[in-house]
């Protein structure tokens, strides 16, 4: 089905008239500090359907639901201490917490994918919030854009891929950290790293005291699991130290490249200009090659994102 895309300022004006949209089943692309999210009542089957048909995104692909604080967590899943211990010391923030669902969740299916498990997160975004505490209900909020392709980290990354399949996108600018939230299982016997992402796995098991698991299985048992994700049109090299033929190099630290995602080095600062700098590399319509990166703090995520790019497309 085809919408025109309303854009909305992410004044009081615009935030009720996102609340408004979204009670009404529709869907609302919004500003998270991670990427936009496309946003939908979690507890609408036909608006959560919606989401996936947009997005062309496999069913089989669970949603992140986004609330407005842990109590409103609690509601929809059987909470545990260690959730308590994260969720103090990094909610709001860019961490997804898979939980068991309690009985009386009330969440559409579709969102879970099936599993007996859901993904939440408090966004720390303010328009995020503001729009959260206007519909008072969780929204179900994948990365909107085209399934498998780059994330959007402006209204205008939205616009480019979701014009006319969505409802409306609330604009609020650039996104500050600008990967995916972290997302840590914590539904077994011990927290697992499910996702790498916006807050380091340092971060994460200095707050836990100890070592934190990584998922190893290739079931999907959380949101943006699959191989081939985040990718540009052209094909992605990786580990490059210089470009090949017609390339252009994404580089990292001091270096001759086309784009920098940080000349001085800074993961944080790489990981806010990665995916716009891969969208404009993409409209460049040549073959990617991509410096390496740390694999360390946010340089795991970034890595991810980017092993995830480079991988065979099904």
């Amino acid at each position: 089905m085809t919408h025109e895309t309303q854009t909305l300022k992410a004044d009081p004006a615009g935030i009720a008239e996102a609340a408004r949209r979204l009670a009404d089943g529709e869907l609302v692309a919004f500003p998270t500090e991670t990427v936009y999210g496309l946003g939908a009542d979690a507890r609408n089957g036909r608006a959560v359907a919606g989401v996936f048909a947009a997005k062309g995104r496999p069913d089989f692909n669970p949603l992140i639901v986004h609330v407005g604080d842990a109590d409103a967590a609690r509601r929809y899943v059987v909470w545990n201490d260690t959730a308590e211990v994260l969720a103090s010391a990094f909610w709001p923030g860019p961490l997804s917490l898979v939980l068991q669902l309690r009985s009386d969740h009330g969440l559409s299916p579709l969102v879970t994918a099936g599993l007996p498990t859901v993904a939440l997160r408090v966004p720390a975004h303010p328009a995020a919030r503001k729009l959260l505490r206007a519909f008072d209900g969780p929204v179900a909020a994948p990365s909107a854009n085209p399934s498998g392709r780059i994330s959007p980290t402006s209204a205008a990354h939205v616009l480019e891929g979701m014009a006319g399949r969505i409802n409306a996108v609330l604009d609020d600018g650039p996104c500050s950290v600008g990967l995916e939230s972290t997302i840590v299982g914590l539904a077994g016997p011990a927290p697992r790293l499910l996702r790498a992402g916006g807050l380091p796995q340092e971060a994460l098991e200095a707050a836990l005291g100890g070592a934190l698991g990584v998922e190893s299985s290739e079931e999907i048992v959380a949101p943006g699991q699959l191989l081939s994700h985040y990718a540009p049109r052209a094909s992605v090299r990786l580990n490059a130290q210089t470009s090949r033929g017609d390339e252009v190099l994404l580089g990292f630290g001091p270096m001759p490249c086309d784009l920098n995602l940080s000349q001085s080095g800074d993961l944080t600062e790489a990981a806010a200009n990665l995916f716009d700098q891969l969208h404009q590399l993409d409209h460049m319509d040549r073959p990617i090659a991509v410096a390496p990166v740390p694999e360390h703090g946010l340089g795991r995520a970034i890595n991810d994102r980017l092993r995830r790019a480079a991988a065979p497309r099904g």
